[in-house]
């Protein structure tokens, strides 16, 4: 039977969620979830596969931008909703969609694709590469000090609107100079703080600190939780942090001694935080925080390779001629050359023999610079045409500070 792939109509969205949700083996209220989500979804970018009239996989984007090092914001989709129906393994569904949405992406000038992998094994063969690590964090407040004094003040104030245009202008000054962050979308935000209802999940519970610098503007922000725990009739709760950003040195001092100073809290947890932290280097007793479940975060894919190379900036000068293996690509495989430095960068098509060539998933994953290139290619292999070139271009790619996505879609 032959599978059709296409974008779906209004009258498919529940049908659409109804897959949705047996491919992520949940069942919320279907009805309720596809009014919910009606108003806010591109259908433009809502794409499912059928196998005689029935849907069978789910696959969708929304628009998004994302910062690469040294500042500029490209625009790229962000990928969710991947589903194939467990009774349709196997049989090409999801590489259908993938085709499907991946040259959609080139007709909209999107100079990336992003996502997050459920399964590690899936989307390298697809071109995406691991260009983003996270991990957890977990500080033993009762262990150490810090080296810094706070600065400023940490207030608590309401989820409210007011609250989050303040911290969105945080998020958003943070983000233009964040390597690996992505815009957001507006009604996120509203999901975040619970000022829109969700009938997938609970909505949250929880508090909002916002840090002021002496001037008394918001430079900072914590959005945090805590499980209730008494042990020997004493407290010892966790504060889990739901997002922590600041603008300053003594705002974020500011706002991590504010969390490991609460009154009964034993110990302070975060997710998907950057795995090079620099939290461990304020502490009096570094061993006191422990970085577990460290891993990849977001994959990157790579549309229009020249502009995305052209867009960064490199620590150290270099000179390349870069060939990236991939079937999407006219002839199976893009050619370019980069000349590069701390000041920009030039890059072109060329029809000039290659120095590397390299898979276009490896390229994904060193792109933004936390991902050693020689590392990534150890799956899919290179071929080096000029001595030497590979660890050129590693050293060329890496950047001084890691890249780090703390919107996860």
């Amino acid at each position: 039977m032959t599978i059709e792939v296409r974008r779906i109509r209004d009258d498919e969205l529940r049908e659409f969620i109804d897959t949705l949700s047996a491919g992520f083996l949940e069942r919320p209220d279907v009805d309720k979830v596809t009014e919910e989500v009606r108003p806010l979804w591109d259908l433009d970018r809502t794409w499912a596969a059928f196998d005689a009239g029935r849907m069978c996989g789910t696959y969708r984007s929304w628009a998004t931008e994302l910062t690469v090092p040294g500042g500029q914001r490209l625009p790229a989709a962000a990928v969710s909703a991947v589903t194939v129906l467990p009774t349709h393994r196997r049989r090409g569904i999801l590489r259908a969609m993938v085709e499907a949405e991946h040259e959609a992406i080139r007709e909209r000038a999107e100079v990336f694709g992003l996502l997050y992998a459920a399964e590690y094994a899936i989307y390298g063969r697809f071109g995406y590469g691991p260009g983003v690590r996270e991990g957890t964090l977990t500080l033993d407040t009762r262990k150490t000090g810090f080296h810094a004094a706070a600065s400023g003040r940490v207030e608590l104030a309401k989820a409210d609107v007011d609250t989050v245009a303040a911290i969105k202008g945080v998020f958003e000054g943070w983000r233009l100079a964040q390597p690996g962050e992505i815009r957001r979308r507006d009604y996120s935000w509203e999901y975040d703080f619970a000022l829109r209802e969700s009938v997938w999940g609970p909505p949250w519970k929880g508090f909002v600190g916002l840090h002021r610098d002496t001037a008394g503007s918001v430079d900072g922000y914590v959005r945090y939780h805590a499980d209730d725990k008494w042990e020997q009739r004493q407290p010892g709760l966790t504060v889990t942090v739901d997002e922590l950003h600041a603008l300053s040195d003594t705002a974020y001092v500011s706002l991590w001694r504010f969390l490991a100073e609460m009154d009964w809290a034993a110990k302070v947890r975060a997710e998907r935080r950057i795995p090079s932290e620099r939290l461990t280097w304020l502490l009096t007793n570094a061993r006191a925080l422990e970085m577990s479940d460290v891993g990849d975060g977001m994959w990157v894919r790579l549309f229009d390779v020249a502009r995305a190379l052209e867009a960064r900036t490199y620590e150290r000068e270099g000179s390349i001629v870069l060939e990236a293996l991939d079937p999407e690509a006219p002839g199976g495989r893009t050619r370019v050359k980069l000349e590069a430095g701390p000041s920009g960068a030039t890059c072109r098509a060329t029809d000039r023999p290659a120095d590397l060539t390299i898979d276009i998933a490896a390229l994904g994953a060193a792109y933004l610079g936390g991902q050693s290139l020689r590392a990534a290619t150890a799956a899919s292999g290179v071929e080096e045409h000029r001595a030497g070139a590979l660890a050129a271009t590693d050293a060329m790619f890496r950047t001084l500070d890691e890249p780090w996505c703390s919107t996860f879609f």
